[in-house]
């Protein structure tokens, strides 16, 4: 029997990235685990969803025709959309086992070719992530490749529709814990009646400060407690709405019927119309599932939901309905009202703590779609700190958790009302999920090579049925709705314009490459005094030789004995195994000690590893050295004593073992190696003299014949994202003693 996996090998991806087969007991352990990381968001949404539904013009009568027509329109969005299209379907659209929107447009891209990150390579095609599927082409996918081929402009509307999936979900952030933490905290208005509104705000606002606050220490010292808190509210809502059916209305089994939704619509117009944008908030936490399938497995998702989730919620539903069948003037505090009386306190703190749970996903889900936003080149860069040694992709970044928590709190402060909040909730879940239903189609016909009628079906169904839920939220947007738009708007921009910028810098940089030919006419020596150590010249490009490297030699006279032209990449793949990371080649001839590393990474993994980069970046050249022209690599000597290579300039005694090479150190500082060759050596011993980083410092410029909209986006805009963003040696924590910055301005 396969053992249990612990929650750190849960957090890894054990389940997609390392076991493809895994036992019963294994899969019920991972369905049990994803309730704290998957199902926060969505379990807590009875809290607000008929308060919101409620909230307008629709009144309740006496034949509780709209009772039971919103809990019949519940019922089947639940059912249709969350079980149906995401479990059933959109689950099943996983990039090696990653979800989410950025997952749906890599897929996209490595089959259609509709990335427009500008280094990519015919060798990244060569990595064992980005293999695809080798099922025949259709006339179908045939058209819609070659129709993105031919209409470059339609790739970059693709990524505005996606960037515009990507600034919704990151406004859920901003949304979810004001409207979750403040709807739990609301019940206790029902036990002090005379509690004023202002201080049911201020309790909110201090959960939202301890929340946010507590970010940079991780959530694995307290993750063990999630599953059990979650499966506890979902059990609880579950018997509570059992109760609360057999008391006060077994017969509200018939609001299942589709027949009901109809007969709503046609009783109260445009009222029934408005209301569906509270309905859509059933189904909040949906993307968020998706987005977090990384961590689990598919089959673990779909058992926890289809089992308990889905069942504790309908039934949480049904109940609720029951009881505002026998108390309409309860409407707006009808989830607490329908506790009863012995237990209600126990379930308000649980409905408390759920509600912190869920919102603590949504903000870790948003520093993971900000990582991946900054890895595509889509993001300013930030500080990103890995909370945890043991838990793969637990992070946590500064400005972005402030910002979150300013924006959450001015939202809760000034609205002070989860219905108002509910309202651009609302908006910005269904704008989410349309984008994945055309998203869905693409991945139907490119990848799945479905059949244009099939594909056509899902989405017209699908796309229909939420953009009746859209243009209900978008209704309200002069009553809150207007939030996420505003947000969202700020966030497209500043990614836009970021995409923009890096695009027109990296054109610059392939327009104005140092001639190979005038390298060579230098010879060996490059014309200059070659002092001992390895210097690593970083830029964007993957061939030729960048610009501020004969910017530097041309100032300064003088340069290192191996010469390294870094390019750290990402690539349309999640991760990047190990053994493929480095992608080594030779610049010139042999004596010229120039070599260029393309460094590759997914957009999940982690670009820190800092701690090791430079042995492994040696490491990856002698490899390449040793193989060259077919030859071996030396065979591992256990026994080999080690290298102990320090140098003055670095921050700390750097101080590494290269265990695979018997290498000595002699009496006169020279090196002896048994199975290395003398180039090998040489790196080696320019290694033990210190390593120094060679960076452009670089200023974007319009052109002088530009638009003014262009010189206010470049001069402006960028030139102020640039100059307050990570610069590239704090992301990539270069000691200030081994930095050298050269500076450069590009037009555009």
């Amino acid at each position: 029997m396969d053992p249990i996996p612990s929650v750190e090998s849960v957090e890894n991806g054990i389940s997609q990235k390392n076991a493809k087969k895994v036992s019963c007991s294994t899969m019920l352990t991972l369905a049990y685990q994803s309730l704290g990381v998957v199902y926060g968001n969505l379990s807590t949404s009875p809290l607000y969803v008929y308060k919101t539904t409620f909230s307008g013009k629709l009144s309740l009568h006496e034949d509780d025709e709209e009772i039971y027509g919103v809990l019949s329109f519940i019922f089947w969005t639940f059912t249709l959309i969350a079980l149906f299209k995401y479990i059933f379907i959109v689950m099943s659209a996983n990039d090696n086992g990653e979800g989410g929107t950025f997952a749906l447009y890599s897929l996209l891209c490595r089959h259609a070719k509709l990335s427009i990150l500008p280094n990519q390579q015919d060798t990244d095609e060569k990595l064992s992530a980005y293999a695809v599927e080798g099922s025949a082409e259709t006339w179908q996918s045939s058209v819609l490749k070659s129709f993105f081929e031919k209409n470059p402009k339609c790739c970059k509307g693709l990524l505005v529709f996606v960037l515009l999936g990507t600034c919704m979900t990151i406004g859920d952030g901003i949304l979810t814990p004001a409207i979750s933490v403040l709807s739990a905290v609301s019940g206790v208005k029902l036990k002090f009646t005379g509690l004023h509104e202002n201080y049911i705000v201020m309790i909110s606002c201090v959960i939202l400060v301890g929340l946010f606050s507590l970010q940079h220490h991780g959530t694995h010292r307290v993750a063990f407690i999630f599953a059990p808190i979650v499966t506890a509210w979902l059990l609880c809502i579950g018997g509570i709405g059992i109760y609360n059916v057999i008391k006060w209305n077994p017969h509200i089994f018939h609001a299942l019927s589709p027949f009901y939704m109809f007969k709503f619509l046609r009783s109260t117009g445009i009222e029934g119309w408005v209301s569906l944008g509270g309905v859509v908030l059933s189904i909040t936490g949906m993307e968020a599932m998706f987005a977090a399938l990384g961590h689990f497995s598919t089959l673990s998702i779909k058992i926890a939901f289809t089992f308990l989730v889905y069942p504790c919620l309908v039934l949480a539903y049904l109940g609720e309905a029951a009881f505002l069948s026998r108390h309409h003037e309860d409407i707006q505090r009808s989830f607490y009202k329908a506790i009863p009386e012995p237990i209600f306190w126990p379930v308000f703190i649980v409905a408390t703590c759920a509600a912190v749970i869920g919102s603590q996903a949504v903000i870790s889900a948003t520093f993971s779609i900000i990582s991946q936003c900054c890895a595509l080149n889509c993001f300013p860069r930030v500080k990103i700190v890995h909370t945890s040694s043991k838990i793969y992709g637990q992070i946590y970044i500064p400005e972005v958790n402030w910002t979150l928590m300013c924006l959450c709190l001015a939202v809760t402060f000034g609205l002070r009302d989860s219905n108002m909040i509910g309202h651009a909730y609302g908006l910005a879940v269904t704008t989410v999920m349309f984008v994945t239903t055309c998203l869905m189609a693409m991945v139907m016909i490119i990848v799945w090579k479905k059949a244009i009628v099939t594909t056509f079906a899902f989405l017209v169904f699908f796309g229909l049925v939420e953009l009746l839920y859209l243009s209900a939220a978008l209704y309200k947007v002069p009553e809150g709705g207007w939030i996420p738009l505003v947000l969202s708007f700020i966030f497209m921009a500043i990614m836009f314009l970021w995409n923009y910028g890096t695009l027109k810098k990296h054109q610059f940089d392939v327009e104005n490459k140092v001639s190979m030919n005038r390298i060579l006419a230098l010879g060996p020596s490059l014309g200059m005094v070659r002092v001992p150590g390895i210097g690593l010249v970083c830029s964007n490009l993957v061939t030729g030789v960048p610009a501020v490297f004969g910017h530097f030699v041309t100032n300064l006279p003088a340069f290192h004995h191996v010469v390294i032209f870094i390019c750290v990449k990402s690539v349309q793949v999640p991760y990047v195994d190990e053994k493929e990371r480095f992608l080594i080649s030779r610049v010139g001839p042999k004596e010229y000690a120039l070599f260029r590393c393309v460094v590759r990474y997914g957009y999940k993994d982690l670009q820190q590893e800092n701690y090791d980069f430079e042995d492994k970046l040696v490491y990856a050249i002698i490899q390449f050295v040793e193989t060259e022209g077919g030859g071996q690599m030396p065979p591992v000597i256990e026994s080999s004593p080690s290298l102990t290579l320090t140098h003055p300039n670095h921050e700390g005694r750097f101080t590494r073992s290269l265990p695979d090479f018997n290498v000595t150190v002699l009496g006169n500082g020279q090196l002896e190696g048994s199975y290395l060759k003398d180039e090998s050596l040489d790196i080696l011993k320019a290694r033990e003299s210190g390593i120094a980083y060679i960076l452009g410092h670089s200023h974007a410029k319009a052109k002088k014949p530009s638009s003014i909209f262009k010189k206010f986006a470049i001069d402006v805009v960028y030139a102020f994202l640039s100059k307050n963003c990570r610069e590239p040696d704090v992301a990539m924590s270069v000691p200030h003693t081994s930095l050298l910055e050269v500076g450069m301005i590009y037009y555009v």
